[in-house]
C-alpha cells in the first residue's frame, strides 16, 4: 500500500485528481486537453501507472477512480473537500452562536472558559483546514 501511494507525485497525482474529480468517466484526450500535456501517449502512460496501481479503473467510456486514497479528503459532487472543513464551520458557527445569542449580561468565569476553549478549537480547526487546502494533493 505504502509503494502504491509513492506513484501519486507530480503529474500521475494531478491525473488522478482530475480523474477523481470528475464524476463521469474520462477519456486519454479529455485527460491531455484538461492538463495541457504534451501528447495522448504521455496522458496514456500515467493512466497506466494508476490502473497498474489500481487507483483507476477502466469502463466503457473511459476511465474512473476505483478507489480513494487520499483520506484526508471528502469527494462532494465532484469537488474535493478536506475533512476538517465540516469541523471548522461547526466550531465556527459554535463561537458566532456563543457571542451572538448566549452572551450572559454580566461574565462569568464559566462563560469566559467555554469562549476560549470554543476559540481555540475554532482557530486550530481554520489553521488546519487552510494547511490542507494549501497542500498540492488537492
Amino acid at each position: 500500500m505504502n509503494e502504491s501511494k509513492d506513484i501519486l507525485r507530480g503529474l500521475t497525482l494531478k491525473v488522478y485528481r482530475f480523474i477523481l474529480k470528475n464524476d463521469k468517466p474520462v477519456g486519454i484526450r479529455e485527460v491531455q486537453r484538461a492538463l495541457n500535456l504534451s501528447s495522448p501517449t504521455l496522458a496514456l502512460y500515467h493512466i497506466n501507472k494508476l490502473e497498474e496501481a489500481g487507483f483507476i479503473k477502466k469502463e466503457l467510456n473511459g476511465y474512473v477512480a476505483d478507489r480513494i486514497i487520499l483520506e484526508n479528503l471528502i469527494r462532494l459532487r465532484g469537488v474535493l473537500i478536506p475533512r476538517n472543513f465540516f469541523y471548522t464551520v461547526f466550531l465556527v458557527t459554535s463561537l458566532i452562536f456563543l457571542v451572538v445569542f448566549l452572551r450572559p449580561s454580566i461574565l462569568t468565569r464559566e462563560y469566559i472558559f467555554s469562549l476560549g476553549v470554543v476559540s481555540v478549537a475554532a482557530a486550530t480547526s481554520v489553521y488546519e483546514t487552510i494547511k490542507a487546502l494549501s497542500e498540492k494533493v488537492l
